[in-house]
């Protein structure tokens, strides 16, 4: 299983996970380009696309408070069901940023 270095030392560490370079706002632009299509621009999965490929809804609060951080690093980086990987499209620190703002997405 691939895990980013962030949450690799997070593991090890106890401590939150460090964006390094990446803004808030190039997670943004990643989200925009690469998962709002089926994810919709607040993460609850209600354009056409996403509903039908079945898109998670990343907002919904009780999906939040039950996967980890490192399951939503890894479905990014390897893609799970009709999600592609992005791994070779997007940089492991930019992944990183994108669990934060998945994060963000909490209602």
């Amino acid at each position: 299983m691939v895990v980013g270095s962030a949450f690799a030392s997070r593991a090890m560490s106890g401590e939150p996970v460090a964006f390094g370079n990446v803004s808030a706002r190039s997670a943004a632009e990643i989200y925009a380009k690469s998962c709002a299509s089926c994810h919709g621009r607040d993460g609850r999965a209600k354009t056409f696309k996403g509903k039908l490929k079945h898109a998670r809804n990343l907002a919904d609060a009780e999906w939040q408070s039950h996967v980890s951080d490192e399951r939503i690093f890894n479905a990014i980086m390897n893609g799970k069901g009709k999600m592609p990987a992005y791994g070779k499209k997007v940089a492991e620190q930019e992944i990183d940023s994108l669990v934060g703002y998945v994060r963000a997405l909490r209602k």
